[in-house]
């Protein structure tokens, strides 16, 4: 990172002497760049340099000096950005982000660490990376044990997984694209969208308003399931909620009056606005991270039954809804849980399994009683990611029945080529055993590891009181991220 950067249609042909005298729009940049004393680091994507100014003694500046960012850490009120060790303590008094975090920390909602579980605090987050290094590190007997553990508890615990793409007829308005032509509208979000709220109601969590339904005549005792009256609608809790199109759909094709948006992070182009023109709807926003969110210290939601949705919660985000909705019974969440707000049922699309953490997890339990280890679990969560590297033009849907029976298959070959397997196993790498495999059977794997991560969620669900199940929301080629998570009481 530390070597000079030049522009990528221009690196070819910049020369030693073009460096200070090209008259092309690289070369001019980088003379620019050196006679105005800025960062001589280039962006790609703003095709131009740095506009920061350097370090004494460097070419670039703390952001990009690769000597600098040894010593720099993630300011702990805004990761977003770092700051030098040596000035960590100076910085925190004056980061913008403070005022923020005082005042989210004085709010009666605010509980730092309430939904994060029964966790060692000790236990840092568990990179990708760290998590490869250790797959890799393995010796091949190992990693062959590991996969046959993993099959075996695929086997054990999943099982079949219903296909729902369900398109409702209250949803029709936004599949016809009959709405706001400032609204941002993007198909397969829009399909994805729809089905989450057609699952919802097969479920039986959601309804639709009598009034929304004209010109249709019910038979006495038919369609009551899937009807009921305005004031009798739910509250909406959207996790994650991003710019919140979700429950915006909900509010339009279901009518959905209070409405709860939980984001961390800041967005453009949100549905508030749009949200906020509709008079029977009120709308609050809560900036806070989920594992802090004592959700039943809201008073605003006091009194009410609330539906808990979200679409692509990533990783441990899924967990941390679960326990805010639902939390377990520990001294800690007693008190929060007894508020008179109750829940009403839970629709959660997960995603992003290949980030979840240990110390996070719902149903870690259910590892520990199959003989899955913390070493194991991370190394699930990295298969997972193989489910979304395949090409999903095609239909995967039935590659989980796949077996990638590594272990029968490789030592077959093995046997063959080289002879008894014990003479070769020290020899043979994880890695190129990994970087050999077809496509299709590590997406295969990889789905049956997001299956294994989601239906441990389901499973504590049901052990917590409350009938869940797992479907397949969409299919691979509109998002190989398609699982969804729908529970209610029983």
């Amino acid at each position: 990172m530390s070597r000079l950067r030049t522009p990528p249609e221009s690196s070819s042909s910049i020369s030693s002497t073009a460096v200070v005298g090209d008259e092309t729009a690289g070369g001019n940049g980088l003379v620019n760049a050196l006679k105005e004393k800025r960062c001589q680091f280039w962006l790609p994507n703003k095709r131009r340099y740095c506009a920061n100014s350097p370090l004494p003694l460097s070419m670039f500046c703390g952001n990009h000096d690769s000597s600098a960012s040894d010593r720099r850490l993630p300011c702990p009120l805004d990761p977003s950005h770092s700051v030098f060790k040596e000035n960590l303590e100076s910085h925190l008094k004056r980061c913008p982000s403070r005022k923020q975090v005082i005042a989210l920390e004085a709010q009666a909602y605010y509980s730092k660490g309430i939904n994060s579980g029964f966790i060692d605090f000790a236990d840092d987050d568990i990179s990708s990376e760290a998590k490869r290094r250790a797959i890799y590190g393995l010796n091949f007997l190992d990693f062959l044990a590991l996969v046959k553990k993993i099959e075996s508890l695929h086997a054990a615990v999943v099982g079949y997984l219903e296909d729902s793409y369900l398109m409702p007829e209250a949803c029709e308005k936004w599949l016809r694209r009959q709405i706001d032509s400032k609204i941002p509208y993007q198909e397969r979000h829009v399909l994805q969208q729809a089905s989450i709220l057609g699952n919802m109601e097969k479920f039986g969590i959601l309804h639709r308003p009598k009034d929304e339904i004209i010109g249709s005549v019910l038979d006495e005792g038919e369609g009551n399931d899937f009807v009921q009256k305005k004031g009798e609608l739910p509250a909406v809790v959207e996790f994650g909620a991003g710019r919140g199109y979700l429950t915006h759909m909900l509010a339009d094709s279901y009518g959905i009056q209070r409405i709860f948006l939980v984001e961390r992070r800041s967005y453009k182009l949100k549905a508030d606005r749009s949200l906020r023109q509709k008079e029977s709807v009120q709308l609050e926003r809560l900036k806070i991270d989920i594992e802090d969110l004592n959700l039943h210290a809201v008073e605003s939601l006091n009194g009410h039954p609330y539906l808990a949705v979200g679409k692509h919660l990533c990783g441990n985000a899924t967990d941390l809804t679960i326990n805010c909705c639902h939390p377990q019974k520990t001294d800690r969440s007693k008190k929060a849980f007894s508020s008179g707000c109750h829940l009403q049922g839970i629709a959660l699309a997960t995603c992003c399994h290949h980030i979840c953490q240990w110390k996070h997890y719902s149903n870690r339990r259910l590892f520990l009683d199959h003989g899955i280890t913390k070493q194991d679990f991370y190394a699930i969560t990295w298969f997972s990611s193989w489910a979304v590297d395949a090409d999903h033009s095609s239909n995967l849907s039935n590659q989980s029945d796949r077996s990638m029976d590594i272990n029968a298959r490789e030592v077959n070959e093995v046997q063959k080529l080289f002879g008894p397997v014990e003479c070769f196993m020290g020899d043979r790498s994880v890695e190129e055993t990994i970087r050999n495999m077809k496509a299709v059977d590590r997406a295969a794997f990889g789905f049956k590891c997001k299956d294994i991560i989601d239906m441990g969620r389901v499973l504590w669900l049901r052990e917590h009181g409350l009938d869940a199940v797992l479907v397949k929301y969409v299919p691979h080629r509109i998002s190989p991220e398609n699982h969804l998570l729908l529970a209610k009481f029983r």
